[in-house]
């Protein structure tokens, strides 16, 4: 137990491993609002949504933010072809959260990114499941049009990057998370952590850098109950933990099942040089 409750910790002490999964095929860091207001054709609008950091189970509580359709902002920033210049879009945060998200989801489904709430409130969330509150939301942050949408709804707020200050259109490679010696078995389970993990953490280099280290290591030194019940429940397995549950909008057993195909895809890949 003592491995995983120092989890975090040993994340910092281990070296980062130098493997390119992600090529910048385009990209431009986010100008200061009042530029890019500047920059855009038509004015800000306003978008209400579910804010997924602040709905617990069948409570959902809505906000309304200001701000830009995100392929309007793209088509600004990235230029009018940008949706044929890279098949996955980055956002790089402040604090090192880096979420990849395919380009043809922009072209299907309602996202923003925003600025502001039009209440005038403060542009902060408290992100209760991480235990954090009064986070700052700006520069800028990717919100889904959900209240409609069964399915983002279910996502929770993985794929809400906040503090974004860079987009990029980049060509990802899987080869770090996939590599020579991996049993098929366990491609279901690399796919998983793509989607759950690697916005904060790394396998073999491929990431986010919130924090650095080597998930593949991590896991070789842990017990599986205790690993799982760090996924499943954060804060039972350590005072203060701001690392995010997987989703509690997901059936109890399928989120058992993704904890347990993560741990085990971890054990298993092949831990590169």
């Amino acid at each position: 137990m003592q491995n995983v409750l120092s989890f975090f910790g040993r994340i910092a002490g281990l070296a980062v491993l130098l493997v390119c999964a992600a090529r910048t095929v385009h990209g431009a860091e986010l100008p200061p609002v009042e530029t890019l207001q500047r920059l855009m054709t038509d004015p800000a609008q306003a978008v209400q949504v579910y804010e997924p950091h602040l709905s617990v189970g069948d409570r959902h509580v809505a906000i309304r933010y200001v701000g830009y359709p995100a392929a309007a902002v793209f088509e600004r920033i990235l230029g009018k072809d940008w949706q044929g210049k890279g098949e996955t879009v980055e956002f790089r945060a402040l604090d090192g959260y880096v979420s990849r998200l395919p380009v043809r989801r922009f072209l299907r489904e309602r996202a923003y990114l925003v600025f502001a709430r039009q209440d005038g409130a403060p542009f902060t969330v408290n992100n209760l499941r991480q235990n954090e509150k009064d986070v700052p939301l700006g520069p800028w942050y990717l919100i889904w049009d959900n209240i409609a949408n069964p399915a983002l709804i279910a996502e929770g707020a993985r794929n809400w990057p906040y503090q974004v200050k860079e987009i990029s259109l980049v060509a990802v490679s899987d080869a770090a998370l996939l590599p020579k010696g991996l049993d098929p078995r366990f491609r279901p389970g690399a796919a998983l952590v793509k989607t759950h993990c690697l916005q904060c953490h790394k396998v073999n280099g491929f990431g986010g850098e919130k924090f650095e280290g080597n998930l593949a290591e991590i896991a070789r030194d842990s017990d599986r109950a205790d690993f799982l019940r760090l996924l499943l429940v954060p804060a039972a397995q350590r005072d203060g933990a701001t690392m995010p549950a997987l989703s509690d909008r997901l059936p109890e057993a399928e989120r058992r099942r993704i904890a347990g195909a993560i741990f085990d895809y971890l054990r298993a890949v092949p831990v590169l040089p």
